[in-house]
């Protein structure tokens, strides 16, 4: 089964609190994962962002919603207590508790109130959250982000066709040292003559002394065009010609199963990178790319607060 929904965790989430005097964040997932029968590969599924589970996002939020109507409280940094308001509506044997049914708690209503509201203007427009939504807020944003980073990919590619053949050459060997071949030394790399490259279109050195070269060629194909196996010897051969077994073949499309085929086989050491790796690389690595806005995700250290 799929991981459930915040609100569908939140009922489940109260009563493993609620079934001990306090329960830490670790020993709570291992209780309701149980109660909702959750599989391994269930509990293993990622947020889009990679740096938590699914479930651990969706329980941590399901909690802080049950906070905020005074369902559950906070002993100390990653350690909850379920209050006696929490308890009275377990003893009436609800069958789901969501948004809808917090809304019944002053408290929450007027958190929530709070979060809608434009920061600096009282009498300004609100932020309606439906309260049907099954994503919390933190896998909001990274579903968004994910959604832009989509979006940013394709008009990278669209843009990188534009360029001229010169410029793509360029724009790769700088992709390159931004990933730290060369030591990460833009005079370690250089883009090779046109009228005598041997199908090479630049060339990086590994070493001060040049010793150990690693050899770039770089096609512009428009997609459905891909690379062949045939294109691909081709390259091969020109590593040999140029004495070194080390080299990088990027497009803007794809490469055929024969052409992967073939590299996978042979004892060179060759790095394929397509058109959809290539834009992915040059966002992690901020080469053609800009930040246009952080946002920086807090929340309460419990830490600060401990007494004695």
């Amino acid at each position: 089964m799929a991981v459930p929904d915040f609100q569908t965790l939140m009922l489940p989430v109260l009563r493993a609190v609620a079934a001990e005097d306090s329960m830490t964040s670790v020993e709570l997932r291992k209780r309701v994962a149980a109660a909702e029968a959750l599989t391994a590969e269930d509990l293993a599924e990622m947020l889009p962002s990679g740096r938590q589970t699914t479930f651990a996002n969706r329980v941590a939020w399901a909690n802080v919603f049950l906070q905020r109507a005074r369902l559950l409280e906070p002993v100390k940094r990653g350690v909850y207590r379920s209050t006696v308001r929490g308890r009275e509506v377990l003893s009436q044997g609800p069958s789901r508790i969501d948004m809808k049914f917090l809304e019944q708690f002053p408290e929450y209503l007027e958190w929530r109130r709070n979060e809608r509201r434009v920061e600096g203007d009282p009498d300004g427009p609100t932020v309606v959250a439906s309260t049907n939504a099954t994503t919390p807020p933190q896998e909001t944003i990274e579903l968004a982000v994910q959604a832009l980073d989509r979006d940013l990919r394709t008009a990278l590619l669209a843009r990188i066709l534009q360029l001229s053949p010169e410029a793509f050459e360029r724009l790769i060997l700088d992709l390159l040292v931004a990933m730290g071949y060369g030591g990460g030394r833009a005079e370690m790399a250089r883009q090779t003559q046109r009228s005598n490259d041997d199908g090479i279109d630049g060339v990086i050195k590994e070493d001060a002394l040049g010793l150990d070269l690693v050899l770039i060629q770089a096609k512009r194909y428009t997609p459905p065009n891909a690379v062949g196996r045939p294109e691909m010897q081709g390259f091969v051969g020109s590593l040999a010609g140029n004495g070194t077994s080390k080299g990088i073949f990027v497009t803007t499309s794809t490469f055929t199963l024969g052409a992967r085929d073939y590299v996978a086989r042979i004892p060179n050491r060759v790095i394929l990178i397509d058109g959809e790796e290539l834009a992915r690389l040059m966002i992690e690595y901020n080469v053609g790319v800009r930040v246009m806005q952080t946002y920086a995700i807090k929340d309460i250290d419990e830490n600060a607060f401990e007494e004695g």
